[in-house]
């Protein structure tokens, strides 16, 4: 399949947060597993607590040492555990990522920013099913070929255009 710009990562990093409601109790279940309680920082109405000495954690279990209301703005921060994804993080694209190889769905002719690019370049076979969903318009440059055992749905109230 084609893409713009660099060969993506198979994965990117992410940290992860965590809401919680309190419910007047100590006890509380992480949505991710922990060794210890060096891997998360808790914020009880954002003032980051001290681990170990006002909670503890191992596992998916949490337990604070004093009680947590549930109108106290109550959350934890992963910062031993980053995840991985294969989806970059939102805002993380740059326009000088946004670049390819001709024939891969590249721009060409201008030296300029990727935003400034005068020719888009396709390929000539479609050969992964795609639906244009009702409300949306597609374009694509012909002549334009549909590989074997490959779908082109065009939904009703949508829009395809082969120029």
């Amino acid at each position: 399949m084609g893409y713009v710009g660099n060969q993506s990562s198979s994965s990117f990093s992410s940290m992860i947060k965590q809401d919680i409601t309190g419910d007047g109790g100590t006890s509380y279940t992480l949505s991710h597993a922990v060794a210890n309680s060096n891997e998360i920082e808790v914020f009880v109405n954002n003032v980051r607590q001290e681990p170990t000495d006002a909670y503890s954690a191992s596992g998916t279990a949490l337990t604070m040492t004093g009680a947590v209301a549930n109108s106290d703005n109550f959350y934890v921060v992963y910062i031993g555990k980053a995840l991985q994804t294969v989806v970059p993080p939102a805002n993380s694209i740059t326009a000088s990522m946004m670049t390819g190889a001709a024939g891969v769905g590249s721009f060409l002719g201008d030296t300029g920013t990727a935003l400034g690019n005068i020719i888009r370049v396709h390929e000539q076979e479609l050969n992964t099913s795609v639906t244009v969903a009702a409300n949306t318009n597609g374009v694509a440059a012909g002549p334009l070929t549909i590989a074997s055992g490959v779908t082109l749905t065009i939904t009703a109230g949508a829009t395809l255009a082969v120029v």
